[in-house]
């Protein structure tokens, strides 16, 4: 897999940015309160006990930390497309005039 991102993906700047648009759009909307749905999930929990997981909050408990899960690996994503667009523009080789 990562063979493949640094010669498709990676090897071409444009598709670098569009990608790292991207996974930041998702990290953004995954990451959207969600401290504070965890919060009032756990209180759920611990307020109403097992009345509370078995009414779905230990479901929404699993999907929130799918969530979090899933936003990780946008931001990973992100940082990794942020690396090789810097060295790109850094460390690419002057032509002399």
């Amino acid at each position: 897999m990562a063979d493949w991102l640094d010669r498709v993906v990676f090897g071409r700047a444009w598709l670098t940015f569009v990608l790292l648009v991207a996974a930041f759009l998702v990290f953004g909307a995954g990451t959207y309160n969600l401290f504070l749905l965890l919060k009032i999930n756990l209180e759920l929990i611990a307020e109403h006990g097992w009345q509370a997981l078995t009414d779905g909050a230990a479901q929404q408990f699993v999907e929130l930390m799918l969530t979090a899960v899933l936003s990780m690996a946008a931001y990973v994503l992100f940082k990794a497309c942020e690396h090789r667009l810097v060295q790109r523009l850094c460390y690419s080789k002057k032509v002399d005039s």
